[in-house]
């Protein structure tokens, strides 16, 4: 697994100088600073790209004022990872001293040493949250005139260190009325043949909250009773078992109460941040079957068959359905019936018909029936490549994974009590991103 395992962190001026460094492992010299300034510094062939592979090491950087921050890394390191430790770095400083230029580090050199060798353990990044070293290394920077004034520093309890909310929320917060808003949202992707068998599907969910919440709460979200991480071998207990693929939590969920009783429990961020995500490759509940019949009639014409069905419960309804069912670009016209619901037209743009249905209940069966007029070519004609028809949808209430929210429970000292309010959605197409796609051959 790609990580950021650093052998050494330089900061340089924009001759190449070292500034200050810290070595972390033996397996680079100090004179990686100078084949950085000779090769790429001051290299003719300036490609601007922030990452270059020199000899045996990798060399990650960026800069910032008038100071280049410099990653060397000899093991196969996440660049992105690498990107965000540097950025974070330069945050981290200017929390204590403002500035982050070459001189605020020449005047700070003892106190960067002392962060350099709290963030890094052999060259793995530790906690860079500025809140919680404060608590550690209380030593104040000196700061240039130019530095941001009335910077304020929030004093976090310990014990919020646990959960990784320090960072991310402050004492005395207060709400007249306290709320807090849990949405569950599914992206579908699908690619099914024309006979309705499944070539492909997978889910892609996040959790996303609005915390409006007074003091410090404490809260505890159970998902289903069946829910695993990683996949596990055995047969599966009729799809019973969900199955949590990329699992990834806000820094604010305590881990270690997951993994034993799969509740997320955490110390909110206030206001809006997404707590969750996650995607699902095995099991996924599909919200519609299309069945398409698409003949050609010899030159000219096209005889279109598409069957809708809806899979979910009646008591729920899909909104914003579009099928869009793509024609031959020499398409002439389109005489379209639909049967069950919704409105369908010939767009020339897209090349395709388009099927829009503001509201379908669910196990609801619908068709569509068009006759197509091609214009006559002459000559040998190409063949048709036949794209997929392809779904845009939404469907409140229902989560195309399977999960659900088991409980929701919020405690704070002051023993008030939180409204609470829980939604689910599951879509694809349009914003989404998603592609609910089905072959016509």
């Amino acid at each position: 697994m790609a990580h950021v395992a650093a052998s050494a962190i330089y900061f340089l001026n924009l001759r190449g100088e070292i500034i200050v460094h810290r070595m972390y492992r033996d397996d680079v010299g100090r004179n990686l600073a100078d084949a950085f300034r000779t090769q790429i510094l001051q290299s003719k062939e300036q490609t601007g790209t922030p990452v270059r592979y020199l000899g045996s090491c990798s060399f990650v950087y960026t800069r910032y004022n008038n100071v280049y921050v410099l990653a060397v890394t000899k093991s196969n390191a996440n660049a992105a990872l690498a990107f965000k430790f540097l950025n974070e770095l330069i945050t981290l400083f200017k929390s204590y001293f403002g500035e982050f230029m070459e001189e605020s580090l020449r005047n700070n050199f003892v106190l960067i040493y002392e962060l350099l060798d709290e963030i890094m353990d052999f060259g793995y990044p530790q906690i860079l949250t500025p809140e919680i070293l404060k608590l550690y290394i209380t030593q104040q920077g000196v700061k240039s005139e130019s530095a941001d004034k009335g910077a304020e520093v929030v004093d976090n309890k310990a014990t919020l260190q646990v959960t990784g909310a320090v960072g991310h929320r402050r004492e005395g917060i207060y709400y007249k009325k306290n709320q807090v808003y849990l949405d569950i949202v599914e992206n579908v992707n699908l690619l099914m043949s024309a006979k309705g068998t499944v070539l492909r599907s997978d889910c892609a969910g996040k959790i996303l909250m609005k915390c409006f919440l007074s003091g410090m709460p404490d809260l505890k979200l159970g998902l289903n009773d069946k829910l695993t991480v990683e996949k596990e071998g055995g047969a599966r207990n009729d799809n019973k078992i969900i199955e949590l693929d990329d699992v990834t939590f806000h820094q604010c969920v305590n881990l270690g109460r997951f993994s034993t009783d799969k509740t997320v429990s955490f110390v909110p961020p206030d206001g809006e941040f997404e707590l969750m995500r996650y995607r699902i490759t095995e099991g996924v509940h599909l919200p519609f079957r299309v069945l398409p019949i698409i003949k050609e009639l010899g030159r000219t014409r096209l005889e279109v068959n598409v069957k809708l069905k809806s899979a979910f419960e009646p008591k729920y309804h899909a909104l914003g359905v579009i099928v869009r069912i793509p024609v031959p670009k020499h398409t002439v016209k389109a005489n379209i019936q639909v049967r069950g619901g919704g409105k369908a037209k010939y767009d020339a743009a897209q090349n395709c018909l388009v099927w829009k249905i503001k509201r379908c209940a669910g196990k609801k069966e619908l068709h569509l029936e068009a006759e197509v007029e091609l214009v006559s070519t002459t000559g040998e004609k190409k063949a048709w490549s036949r794209p997929p028809i392809n779904l845009e949808f939404q469907v409140p209430m229902i989560t195309a994974s399977g999960l659900r929210v088991r409980f929701l429970k919020v405690w704070e000292k002051g023993g008030y009590k939180a409204i609470k309010w829980i939604r689910t959605l599951t879509k694809s197409g349009g914003d989404s991103g998603g592609q609910y796609e089905i072959r016509c051959n």
